[in-house]
Formats: structure tokens, sequence, C-alpha cells
């Protein structure tokens, strides 16, 4: 089973990698890695980064691809998200989907897609 990771992208990100650039944010450029989040912790990265904005989309990366570059590292509440240590590029892109619906606080909606897939089975599990 491949361990589905999901990267958030504005627009102009999107349009960078599409046009052969790396698949990356600020953050990620300041951090040295690429910031992933799991099925279950896209809706909440969502609302803590994401709110009030549109033209977002959502790409599904299969980590099995990255080898030892994929890192579980602990962050957000103690939780472990996955970080890629390597270029992500267009033809890492296993699906994409567009968000268009935001909720009532004005966090887009991550599609039911991708928040009832399982977590990757090779994530840590928190002590």
């Amino acid at each position: 089973m491949p361990q589905t990771l999901f990267k958030i992208l504005t627009a102009d990100q999107l349009a960078a990698v599409r046009a052969g650039g790396l698949m990356q944010a600020p953050v990620d450029i300041a951090d040295g890695y690429v910031h992933f989040s799991t099925s279950k912790q896209v809706q909440e990265t969502l609302s803590k980064w994401f709110s009030r904005q549109q033209g977002l989309s959502i790409a599904a990366i299969d980590g099995d691809q990255f080898g030892p570059a994929l890192k579980w590292e602990t962050s957000r509440g103690g939780d472990y998200f996955p970080h890629v240590y390597a270029e992500v590029r267009e033809h890492h892109i296993a699906q994409l989907w567009s968000l268009d619906t935001l909720d009532a606080s004005g966090a887009p909606l991550a599609p039911a897609a991708i928040t009832s897939q399982p977590e990757p089975t090779t994530k840590p599990v928190r002590p």
C-alpha cells in the first residue's frame, strides 16, 4: 500500500511546478525540506495556514518514491508529519484536487476523497 502524502499548493506554486519547477513553498525553502500532511492532518493544515485563501490545490504524492529522503518528524501537537528532503516535481504527483469550497470560518475544505483515506502505515505512533 503506498504512503500517500498531501501537499497544499497555491495557484502560483502549482503553475511553477507545471512549468518544470520544484514543488515548494517559501516555508519549504526556509526549512530545507518539503512539508507534507497525511490525510488526517490536511484539514487542520488548511485551517491553520490557508484560511481565506482561494485558488488552492492539493497534490497527492506516493511517499515511497522518496525512500530515506522521507522523514517523519514531530511537529504540531506532537504529531508526526512527513517531510521530504529531496526535490519534488510534477512527475511525482499521483492526483490533484482543486479546492473550491470554504467552511463557515473561511478555511478551504479538503475533499472527502482525501480525508477518508487511511494514514500511511509507516507513520510513527505518537508517544
